[in-house]
């Protein structure tokens, strides 16, 4: 009887089914956006261009989202103006920031590499977590498992310059997105005490999505060439973003970061697949290190308690 009471985010088979569904759907991210990026004519240097590209398909999403909390009668209410103070810097962070970082590193940087690297933001959570809330305590299983993963970004710089190495534009940018992400993730337990998660998950896609579109155009960013593919891979992309980052917020909302964050360690292993499969990258061995390493430490920080 207790079981039908608990909220079905916080029921252990669905914690697990949602949080794989969207770190499986943002592993496929990836490639969608590699390709997504020769569909529509939208080379390395066109900055103007993917901004725009980022931003339709999160003000996209935020507006399904919206729609859907409107029609399910979700309660819009906010009458604080802290409150929107507080989502729009969510926007900016979550989105804005975040996506503009993403869509550059992925310009300058192989797929299946930046997959690995962007599991980056996963440790800095446990990291910042521990910093921010008192009910968050940096454990040596929390160090281990950090020392580990962090050892699994590092061996993305072995070999030589035909493996790849290391650039500003590429992983420095997704360094930047990882960092975005790690303090977006944080700032959740905040937006939901301030807006049902829903309506405040679809408020931060729309307004990011529109700071993003609005520069973009200002830079002169356009879609050269208009195509089923290209139409295709962005309406995949609108839908991972509405999919996800609704599940993933609502269990960051109602669940321990930790208890949540465990199933990312697949984001990077899907994406670097996904990516040499459809992309034709070459996959070199020290990737599956590197992933695997990942993975290590986001299990060894999320074992046991947490």
């Amino acid at each position: 009887m207790e079981q039908t009471k608990t909220p079905i985010f916080q029921r252990p088979t669905w914690v697990v089914v949602f949080a794989l569904t969207a770190a499986i759907a943002w592993g496929w991210a990836f490639p969608l956006i590699k390709v997504g990026f020769g569909a529509f004519g939208i080379t390395a240097d066109m900055t103007g261009s993917k901004m725009l590209f980022a931003g339709m398909r999160f003000a996209a999403a935020g507006l399904i989202i919206l729609s859907v909390a409107r029609g399910s009668g979700r309660s819009f209410k906010t009458s604080r103006t802290s409150d929107w103070r507080f989502i729009l810097a969510f926007a900016l962070m979550n989105t804005t920031f975040h996506y503009f970082f993403f869509y550059v590193g992925m310009s300058h940087s192989e797929g299946s590499r930046a997959a690995i690297l962007n599991s980056l933001s996963t440790f800095l959570v446990v990291l910042l977590a521990c910093a921010c809330f008192k009910s968050d305590r940096l454990t040596s299983r929390k160090m281990l498992g950090c020392a580990v993963g962090f050892s699994g970004i590092l061996a993305l710089n072995l070999g030589g310059a035909e493996s790849g190495q290391f650039t500003w534009l590429g992983d420095g940018m997704i360094i930047l997105n990882a960092i975005c992400s790690a303090v977006s993730g944080l700032m959740t337990r905040g937006l939901s005490r301030r807006v049902e998660v829903f309506v405040g998950t679809g408020y931060s896609l729309t307004i990011g999505g529109l700071l993003l579109i609005i520069p973009g155009l200002f830079f002169g960013g356009t879609l050269p060439n208009v195509n089923v593919l290209g139409i295709v891979c962005l309406l995949l992309l609108i839908a991972i973003s509405a999919i996800g980052f609704t599940l993933y917020n609502k269990l960051l909302s109602c669940n321990p970061v930790g208890k949540v964050a465990i199933y990312n360690s697949l984001i990077p292993i899907v994406g670097a697949v996904t990516s040499c499969l459809c992309l034709d990258e070459t996959f070199h061995a020290k990737y599956a290190l590197a992933g695997g390493l990942a993975a290590l430490g986001i299990y060894i920080i999320n074992k046991g308690k947490n």
